[in-house]
């Protein structure tokens, strides 16, 4: 699991000021390590957990060491590089971490992703905050002999959402029933793919969705963790006609998965979006879905101070 990035609802997010990565790093990683072997579990987490100690310890260096180059960091405020990463985790300082929900899938032997629920206590910038919960994800890959996280985002905890009132016969005959539209074909580019599931949404495809996921693809939102049977019965109660896609960005994880992140706004709903991010694998010749993570709220990077103006340079009076 990848603390490395934390930021907790959108607290290392305003402290980190580098510029962020360019749109697509889609060139070939680095070579994967020849004798990298499939990550267990307990190893998995036990190198999430080594992130959040050299935090905790202010061992930036170490911190540093473990993400890879070429690593994203999804906040409310924006997608940041490593750069941005140790920037701003300087900032924060936890004093309690508790971890929980530990989920964990192996993409390739070169890579795995775990997800967990996080809860902190602090200070962020000399400040003490509350606890604050969050769904923590990360995906891990294997480089030159060394295990670096490459990709990070959290979303806030929040209640589970209410079920949909069932409809009554009556209304459910009188709805016009969706037409099937046949489903692009997948391939190594994970942004294509991410806006062929959203086309197969608008068109309540939903069988052709199903299609395109990994039996065992689990999607991490701010009311639950789902596996593929609950992601898509539960996409059946959204409504994609009016969303807004933008701000994409991906990164290899090796030849055979990649990291697509992007805004997802919904016309007429509040706020600036969401961010959103899903992992892609080649199984067997064919493109999946494998992980998919939303509920990142968009926020606005924090205001600048204004300069001051002292006695010398201040504009003259007029008159």
């Amino acid at each position: 699991m990848k603390k490395t990035f934390l930021l907790i609802s959108a607290l290392i997010l305003t402290g980190a000021c580098a510029t962020p990565p360019p749109a697509s790093r889609e060139a070939a990683p680095p070579a994967a390590s020849p004798a990298a072997v499939a990550m267990t579990e307990a190893d998995a987490i036990a190198k999430e957990k080594s992130i959040w100690d050299s935090i905790k310890t202010k061992d930036y260096n170490a911190f540093g060491n473990m993400l890879a180059e070429d690593s994203l960091e999804v906040t409310g405020e924006a997608v940041f590089d490593k750069a941005g990463s140790t920037a701003g985790i300087r900032d924060f300082e936890p004093s309690e971490v508790a971890f929980s929900d530990w989920k964990f899938l192996n993409i390739d032997k070169d890579a795995f992703v775990v997800t967990y629920t996080v809860k902190v206590k602090g200070k962020y910038k000399g400040k003490e905050f509350p606890e604050e919960s969050a769904r923590g994800s990360s995906a891990w890959v294997s480089r030159g002999g060394k295990w670096l996280a490459i990709y990070h985002q959290e979303c806030p905890v929040k209640p589970a959402m209410p079920p949909a009132p069932t409809k009554s016969p009556a209304k459910a005959a009188a709805s016009p029933a969706a037409t099937p539209a046949a489903a692009a074909t997948t391939g190594p580019d994970a942004i294509s793919n991410e806006k062929i599931v959203w086309d197969l949404f608008r068109a309540k495809n939903y069988d052709g969705f199903a299609a395109l996921l990994t039996p065992n693809f689990i999607e991490v939102e701010p009311d639950k963790v789902r596996d593929k049977a609950e992601s898509v019965k539960d996409i059946k109660e959204f409504d994609a006609s009016k969303a807004e896609l933008s701000d994409w960005k991906t990164v290899k994880l090796d030849a055979d998965a990649s990291v697509v992140t992007y805004v997802s706004k919904m016309k007429g709903m509040p706020g600036d979006g969401e961010r959103h991010s899903s992992i892609w694998v080649n199984r067997d010749g064919k493109w999946l879905g494998l992980f998919h993570q939303g509920g990142t709220p968009v926020m606005k990077p924090a205001p600048t101070a204004a300069p001051k103006v002292s006695p010398a340079n201040a504009p003259a009076k007029k008159g």
